[in-house]
């Protein structure tokens, strides 16, 4: 029996940043083990993979022994695709319903851990190849609303930043980090009341409207900007499917009257010409392809237009949006889809066809400093991942720790906005 092959498998369960279940699941060899869990989002699309059975964590843990272990028992480690396929085999389901998106995700991701550490290389090589060597830029979320935040909190789930003008990724996570402390103070001094309380991902959640919320993130950039000496820019999450109303057709905003689909196209193009935005994600419902095609021929020339709740991380739905050209970015989660495979085939489709990928965290994290490793094998120029949190400095840790491991071969990817 070969090194790598597997000759246990291990689940328990354990919590994630909001306090809430999750499963984590150990992959052993002759030589070394495996160990991942996986993340659990608040603001799901509605085609993402179901991510626990009926009955959740301890019913998914039931599960993996009986239907999952005896099978992976004697698998080849390195046969990442053929364990992925696997599961699709045991689960039986186009979403996963049986034994969980999560669980697969947990599982695979798992496995890829006891592969790497058995042969004695970093998982980003051993999933991306030896000659892997560019960092993505962090995509920081400083500024939350939405299912991140409380009442009160803009519409708008995530204002975001991205330091375009970092040469290395510690320079570019400090640029993100420099904003959120800087705009702490812009809050502060405009007497908004948010008592220095944080949403999920660590950005900041105060009650402010949506268009005050873009006066004073922008002011914090440049600020920040200014005081390091390299371009920092923003974007946003809008996250519209959460306050799309689909009986009227309109855009519900607390903050705000109703817009239909073109006067919610026409705000979006607004604020992207008021603000410089270079980024926009889900700024139409999940459904609105013709929607997305429309906002991205106005501003995908200078702003990403990303689908996350539209595409979900799936190669059927994203093939439905290359076809249309209906965006220019992608957000990659693989717990959204259940394996690393999947997920991978989802990024290279994108890369492809010239979208952005942009590798996600979510809003339930866990410690696990994988997403680092995947997101640099799968060459992904971007990686959302937050600016605060233990759980989110686990993984800008990891990238720090992947930089110095590439050392003077390392470079960041070059982003076309």
């Amino acid at each position: 029996m070969s090194e790598t092959c597997i000759v246990d498998v291990k689940a328990r369960k354990v919590y994630d940043s909001r306090g809430s279940d999750a499963v984590e699941i150990e992959v052993y060899t002759r030589k070394a083990f495996g160990r991942a869990s996986a993340p659990a989002g608040a603001s799901k699309g509605r085609w993402e993979a179901r991510a626990y059975p009926e009955g959740g964590v301890e019913e998914a843990i039931r599960r993996v022994l009986k239907l999952v272990k005896p099978k992976l028992i004697g698998f080849d480690s390195l046969d990442q695709r053929g364990v992925d396929s696997l599961l699709r085999e045991i689960d039986g389901t186009d979403n996963f319903s049986r034994i969980g998106g999560n669980t697969a995700y947990a599982i695979s991701l798992a496995v890829a851990d006891a592969a790497s550490k058995t042969l004695g290389i970093p998982m980003y090589q051993h999933i991306g190849g030896a000659m892997v060597r560019q960092l993505p830029y962090p995509l920081g979320n400083v500024l939350g609303g939405g299912k991140h935040a409380g009442e009160g909190c803009p519409d708008i789930q995530e204002y975001l930043i991205l330091s375009v003008g970092g040469r290395r990724f510690e320079e570019a996570y400090e640029g993100n980090r420099e904003v959120h402390r800087t705009l702490r103070s812009v809050l502060e001094s405009k007497k908004v009341p948010f008592f220095g309380g944080r949403g999920d991902e660590g950005a900041w959640a105060p009650r402010i409207s949506n268009d005050d919320a873009f006066e004073a993130v922008a002011e914090a950039v440049k600020a920040a900007s200014e005081r390091l000496g390299f371009e920092i820019r923003f974007g946003v999450d809008v996250a519209a499917s959460s306050f799309w109303d689909e009986k009227t057709g309109k855009y519900v905003y607390k903050h705000g009257r109703p817009l239909d689909e073109g006067e919610q196209i026409d705000y979006i193009v607004e604020k992207v010409d008021e603000y410089r935005l270079v980024y926009v994600e889900d700024p139409l419902h999940e459904e609105d392809f013709e929607g997305f095609k429309e906002l991205t021929e106005k501003v995908g020339d200078r702003c990403m237009i990303c689908g996350d709740d539209l595409f979900v991380t799936n190669v059927v739905r994203l093939r439905k949006g290359i076809e249309l050209g209906a965006g220019n970015a992608i957000i990659i989660k693989p717990n959204q889809i259940g394996t690393v495979t999947d997920a991978y085939e989802a990024a290279k489709l994108a890369q492809r066809h010239g979208y952005t990928t942009i590798f996600s965290h979510r809003s339930g994290e866990t410690v696990d400093a994988h997403l680092a490793h995947l997101a640099v094998a799968f060459n992904c120029p971007i990686v959302k991942i937050g600016v605060l949190g233990g759980e989110r400095i686990a993984k800008i840790n990891e990238f720090v720790r992947i930089e110095e491991l590439m050392g003077a071969k390392a470079s960041m990817h070059v982003l076309g906005v």
